[in-house]
């Protein structure tokens, strides 16, 4: 369990966005967007692209930092680096 939460903890953190801020955009509860973050539940995949969508709207460049944590993009473009 976890790429999602993990991306999504950290893309919150780096760009001072709160779990509230994220629900509300998203029009879900807040306790779904804490249950994905704490790594207690999963998104679906439906979910994924409307987090996307609602972080987009949010800071677009948070958008694209999540996509990229969540597709692990960076450790790929390190790997083949070395």
């Amino acid at each position: 369990m976890g790429k999602a939460g993990k991306a999504l903890r950290q893309v919150l953190a780096t760009y001072n966005i709160n779990q509230n801020r994220l629900a509300v955009t998203m029009g879900i509860n807040r306790s779904t967007v804490h249950q994905w973050v704490n790594e207690i539940s999963d998104p679906l995949a439906e979910a994924v692209t409307e987090m996307i969508k609602a972080l987009g709207k949010i800071d677009e460049a948070a958008a694209k930092d999540f996509i990229d944590l969540y597709l692990e993009r960076n450790l790929q473009q390190n790997d083949s680096a070395h």
